[in-house]
């Protein structure tokens, strides 16, 4: 557990993590002024670290610029804002002044006030073993207008170089990895669709351009918001860099006043010293001891009918598919859409959450018990906050969806978006929810939504850009109450894909759905990129058929297993029609699964070679005495002689034993030398290695 202090001589507050250091102070003027964040200090030496000095000739280059602990505009900071104001009169520069601060075990709240209106700022902290995890409320007895209104800005040391690790991507291609050295002035990572997108994630880790995966000094940011959102990074010609975050866009405006706080979404901080591999694995340990809300159970291994029957869906079909899963050792079945309404695909039904009963006549209920009966959990597919214009909702409600007056209802997918900042909308869903979940029994929803926002309107409302976070709060509210009228309910996040990953929707669902795209080589590039910051613990992966529907690519079926086994597994395939060699396949390979699965959902993750076009990408789990090694090869060329392969993370005065061959292995040996793999010959050949440490 961390430890806060106040130094009061020097109006400085120090928060001390296991291994890193963060503090900031007041300066003569009462703004919060950051001090240092980095390797562990002891709080009696934080007072030596002196800000700079300014020459009284130089009105242009302060040396001091960035250095604000939450950048606000206001006289002669012309830094990138973190906090912009509007208030009653037109005036817009904040003026702070402290009042008082609270430490309460790992929180700390300092309370401000503007000099001169009633605005009061309190920021908060909150540690995390080494992650901090930040915060801003507002309130007010005057209307004042919030034009930016970002978590934090976190001020990172002077380097003689900065480089940005981050992801790109889209629909089917999501978390590509990128590491591009930071240019001067401001480069902006965000999404303004209303949902966390496929094209970026919001997160983003610094470096000074040297980091590997094992050596140097990392720093990342990492917002917890699903909806729009945004990271500016901003680097000076002095040499400064800061990173500011939080939800909102260009154009949105919150409003404070009596009745009306604002409190942004958690803003993590993380200092690592150890390169990339050690800043995800204390990540990974954040999200699963800190953010997953039953980070000690272990992932089922599930079945999902969607690519078997798209919306032909019957109640023989799913009967057959889940009797062919259970012979398989799967463990959750879930029901993928066509199951309601006249969603016969989609085009329609969307909103009409009742069950068709030309499809299911006696409802839903004999599925679920037979589902029960073959001793699985069965699950349900959902998207709550969509409709189809051809449903009976949206006859009947059409102000229920997000739209401006005298402007088109653009329409993707054939859908348009509810409005859940509307309580009457989201009193709606959670009723028919909770019919669903209470009624059938249901154990496990996948939570869909397949489309951003457009034409953000609110008519009649008084204030119509509130619903940029309020229809995602609505969203975490339902799934909050939800959990809590059915403790033993759990949820996937899913956005087309993966374009609802953060650690928002982390802490109220269980796992994610990382792409719609299952193609084995595709899925080791797009896991990599997924690993940077969230666990395997949380990550689906489906073994389903070839060809692959997104690459077209056959692949053979132990290929695409080993790597589905990587994080929490499932099969999506037509397996009422896999020959009887795949099913026995699959059934060893799903065993093997259980066996391994403590350490990959538990362990501690080491990147030992990354996804490269045909060469052998490599990564091994450790937890507790035992360790899974994964490594895939795409093509073999030339007949090249195989490497060892180095692993990280033994003791390297023990001996492992290979439960596959029966080998025993110095640990010293494997950590300097490496695992022999004994890849198999030819194109897409793939190992999955266990080792126990020897008593």
């Amino acid at each position: 557990m961390g430890e806060i202090s106040f130094l009061e001589d020097h109006r400085t507050w120090v928060l001390t993590g296991e291994s890193s250091t963060y503090a900031l102070r007041l300066d003569e003027d009462d703004v919060p002024t950051h001090v240092y964040w980095g390797p562990k200090l002891h709080a009696q030496d934080i007072p030596e670290l002196t800000p700079q000095t300014l020459p009284w000739w130089d009105g242009f280059n302060d040396p001091n610029e960035g250095l604000d602990e939450l950048a606000a505009d206001g006289g002669t900071r012309y830094w990138t804002p973190a906090l912009q104001i509007r208030f009653h009169d037109g005036t817009r520069a904040l003026e702070w002044r402290y009042r008082t601060h609270e430490i309460t075990n790992d929180h700390l709240e300092i309370h401000f006030e503007d000099r001169h209106y009633p605005l009061r700022i309190t920021l908060h902290y909150r540690l995390k073993t080494d992650v901090l995890e930040r915060w801003l409320e507002l309130t007010a007895d005057t209307d004042v207008e919030v034009t930016r209104a970002d978590s934090a800005t976190w001020v990172l040391p002077v380097q003689d170089d900065y480089r940005f690790s981050h992801v790109t991507g889209r629909w089917a291609a999501e978390t590509q990895l990128h590491r591009t050295s930071a240019p001067h002035g401001e480069t902006t990572f965000a999404s303004r669709r209303g949902i966390t997108g496929h094209h970026a994630n919001p997160w983003v880790m610094v470096d000074d351009g040297t980091a590997t995966e094992r050596h140097g000094e990392v720093y990342g940011v990492a917002l917890a918001w699903s909806g729009s959102w945004r990271l500016t990074a901003t680097r000076s010609s002095t040499g400064r860099l800061t990173v500011s975050g939080g939800f909102g866009q260009d154009g949105v405006v919150h409003r404070v006043g009596p009745g009306r706080s604002l409190t942004t979404p958690v803003a993590a901080g993380l200092y690592t010293n150890g390169g990339f591999g050690a800043a995800s694995r204390a990540w990974h340990a954040y999200v699963k001891m800190h953010v997953l809300s039953h980070p000690r159970e272990l992932r089922p291994v599930l079945y999902n009918s969607w690519e078997a029957t798209g919306f032909d869906v019957s109640e023989a079909q799913q009967r057959a598919l889940a009797e062919r899963a259970a012979a398989l050792g799967v463990e959750l079945f879930v029901m993928d859409d066509g199951w309601f309404g006249a969603r016969t695909g989609d085009h329609a039904g969307l909103g009409d959450w009742h069950v068709n009963r030309d499809r299911f006549p006696d409802g839903l209920k004999p599925l679920v018990d037979a589902v029960h009966g073959l001793g699985m959990r069965f699950g349900i597919w959902v998207e709550p906050e969509m409709v189809n214009p051809d449903s009976d909702l949206y006859r009947a409600h059409p102000d229920w969806v997000l739209h401006h007056p005298h402007r088109r209802r653009s329409e993707l997918r054939n859908q348009l978006v509810l409005n859940f900042a509307r309580p009457d909308v989201a009193g709606w869903a959670h009723d028919w929810l909770d019919r669903l979940v209470g009624d059938h029994g249901v154990d496990f929803l996948k939570w869909d939504m397949n489309r951003p926002f457009s034409e953000a309107g609110w008519p009649g409302d008084a204030d119509p850009d509130r619903l940029w976070v309020e229809h995602t709060r609505a969203v975490y509210a339902l799934m909050d109450r939800l959990r809590e009228d059915h403790p033993g309910l759990r949820i996937e996040a899913c956005s087309g894909g993966g374009g609802r990953i953060d650690l928002g929707v982390l802490a109220r669902a269980d796992q994610v759905w990382t792409s719609d795209n299952t193609d084995a080589l595709d899925r080791l590039r797009i896991q990599h990129g997924y690993g940077q910051l969230y666990p395997a613990r949380a990550m689906s992966a489906w073994v389903t058929d070839n060809p692959n529907f997104v690459t077209g690519r056959e692949v053979p079926l132990r290929f695409r297993f080993h790597v589905a086994m990587a994080g929490v597994l499932g099969v999506g395939g037509d397996i009422v029609h896999w020959p009887d060699d795949d099913l026995a396949l699959a059934r060893e390979l799903i065993a093997l699964y259980k066996e391994i699965r403590p350490i990959v959902q538990h362990g501690a993750l080491y990147r030992l070679r990354p996804p490269v076009d045909d060469g052998v990408t490599a990564f091994q789990y450790v937890h507790e005495d035992r360790t899974v090694v994964f490594a895939y090869r795409q093509a073999a060329h030339f007949n090249a002689p195989e490497r060892p392969l180095r692993l990280d993370g033994l003791d390297p005065a023990e001996r492992y034993l290979d439960s596959g061959t029966g080998t025993t292995h110095s640990g010293a040996v494997l950590l300097a030398r490496g695992l022999p793999l004994g890849l198999p010959t030819g194109d897409f050949a793939s190992t999955v290695v266990r080792l126990h440490r020897k008593i």
